[in-house]
């Protein structure tokens, strides 16, 4: 699953291409359940529509339309969106190698420019810089430029839903997820008012409760609670408010670097340009088992199982409380 770093690097890079393109048409490839909209409402809502914005909600990307409608899309665990385009300068013309579907003597090009319109990010395999559609394809998304935006997904679990845009607040997940942790108007005693709710619970599991702060997954929960010096097990009741603050505090900055790096590398996630993130470079116990705490050299980061989920400490830093 995507956490809140990885979805806003997609978000950003199609928040630079889409604004403005017009839809043209849709195309559903073998899967109804990845695009479960009534026809008449795609026809009417969708089709002629121009993309206004794209926004991200915990790990939900909402891509609005002029029609008061929006395309809200979750990922799952294996989704991508890529975004292609016919622009002269995405393609030269050569004798060799595969052309473009609407082209034949047009043949893609991978440029550099940051500048170069066709972006993908989401699960890392060859779907992102292939040719589309293919085998993982659910939606694709012709723009009256010529341009698309393929929705990929293997597993079939992610989805793209065609809602007002007034009403996607009311989902059941938007009606539960917590505040944004980057939000500036989230303060460190809502995220403690919150969690405390969650007082019997071992604290990693209330901190990947999306009811208590939107977007945290097990890697930047790993980071955060080795920042603050807090074993996962510990219980909520067992830790002071000033820990909590202080965990509060390094959550914010660790998702602020990680998003500034591109997010993480942790098998499924790149950027909006196809490039892998970086913060698991910077990481100080996710997938560091074996090797030496950052703070303790002398002693390892182990890996034990929290709340069923594979979790990273140092013995040393972060001593179960109670």
């Amino acid at each position: 699953m995507p956490e809140l770093p990885e979805v806003e690097t997609v978000r950003r890079g199609l928040a630079e291409l889409l604004p403005g393109r017009v839809v043209a048409r849709v195309a559903v490839f073998d899967s109804p359940k990845s695009f479960p909209n009534a026809p008449a409402d795609v026809e009417q809502f969708l089709y002629g529509a121009r993309v206004t914005a794209v926004r991200r909600r915990a790990k939900v990307l909402m891509i609005d339309l002029d029609t008061q409608y929006s395309l809200v899309v979750h990922l799952k665990m294996t989704g991508q969106l890529v975004f292609r385009s016919c622009h002269p300068a995405m393609y030269r013309r050569k004798k060799s190698g595969r052309a473009c579907h609407r082209d034949p003597d047009c043949f893609p090009m991978i440029l550099e420019d940051d500048k170069v319109p066709n972006f993908a990010g989401g699960h890392p395999n060859d779907s992102l810089i292939g040719e589309l559609p293919d085998r993982s394809t659910r939606v694709q998304i012709d723009f009256t430029d010529e341009s698309q935006l393929f929705f990929n997904d293997q597993r079939k679990f992610g989805w793209v839903k065609l809602l007002p845009t007034d009403e996607v607040k009311n989902l059941p997940f938007m009606q539960k997820v917590g505040p944004e942790p980057l939000d500036p108007q989230t303060r460190a005693e809502d995220f403690i008012q919150r969690i405390r709710r969650r007082q019997n619970s071992m604290i990693k599991p209330a901190l990947l409760d999306q009811a208590v702060i939107a977007g945290v997954g097990n890697i930047y929960a790993d980071e955060a609670l080795w920042a603050a010096q807090i074993h996962p097990q510990t219980r909520v009741k067992n830790i002071s408010d000033q820990q909590l603050n202080t965990l509060f505090t390094e959550l914010r900055q660790i998702l602020q670097l990680s998003i500034d790096q591109g997010g993480s590398t942790d098998k499924n996630y790149v950027d909006a340009e196809g490039r892998k993130g970086n913060y698991l470079t910077f990481a100080h116990v996710f997938r560091r088992e074996g090797q030496a705490c950052h703070r303790h050299p002398d002693q390892e980061i182990i890996k034990l199982k929290v709340g069923g989920r594979g979790t990273h400490i140092c013995p040393v830093c972060q001593v179960e409380v109670g």
